[in-house]
């Protein structure tokens, strides 16, 4: 299993982000607590099919795969710069059920987004497969929100680093319950989100992108 350092992309625009997020939450709260059954939801808001991939590992939580994530069949939706591309192989931990036959390879400096997906106050964290290709690869990992007043925006979440193996990576924050309340109140639906992944040293491999959906079950 490999690490992974939120400390270490701090910034001031994330700060602020999080603070202009968090001061809207609390300020909101006392609504979203009267509508809970419009904004605090804690099912599967895609109907998406939920499984255990990190079972083996201690975590017993269900996630949904982020489309197309485990990178197998069409990336439609998906963006890939940088150099990044698909490759055979793949994790062969069996985390969907069979060892896998593809993954995305990410140089130094390439990266790749997911399409948009749903998320609300039940999408907590997420969780991926990925090892090193060279020494000390790292990767850093950002959250894409689709805000409704600011456009698509990037969040920092923090950095990875790799393991020589194939190793799930530890759950990362998504600060999907900020989000569900903001997006809710303001738009009346779930917010929707895109994961960014980034070599910064090094080059690497990531498959079978998970968001878990039911954290608070």
């Amino acid at each position: 299993m490999f690490s992974f350092t939120a400390s270490l992309v701090s910034s001031r625009r994330r700060l602020t982000l999080v603070g202009l997020f968090g001061g809207l939450a609390l300020a909101l709260l006392p609504a979203a607590s009267a509508h809970a059954t419009g904004l605090i939801n804690t099912a599967a808001c895609d109907n998406a099919t939920l499984t255990q991939p990190f079972l083996p590992w201690g975590d017993s939580n269900y996630y949904k795969l982020v489309p197309g994530g485990d990178f197998e069949g069409s990336l439609a939706g998906w963006t890939l710069s940088g150099g990044a591309t698909r490759v055979s192989g793949g994790e062969q931990l069996d985390a969907m059920g069979s060892a896998g036959g593809s993954a995305i390879y990410l140089p130094a400096g390439g990266s790749i987004q997911s399409p948009f997906t749903c998320v609300d106050f039940a999408y907590p964290t997420l969780r991926f497969f990925a090892l090193n290709k060279s020494l000390l690869s790292t990767v850093a990992v950002s959250i894409v929100y689709r805000e409704p007043l600011l456009g698509s925006l990037a969040v920092p979440l923090g950095v990875s680093a790799l393991s020589p193996q194939w190793a799930p990576s530890a759950p990362v924050l998504t600060l999907s319950e900020v989000q569900g309340v903001v997006s809710g109140l303001l738009t009346g639906s779930n917010p929707q989100v895109a994961v960014r992944f980034t070599a910064l040293t090094g080059s690497s491999e990531i498959d079978d992108v998970f968001i878990d959906p039911e954290r608070f079950r």
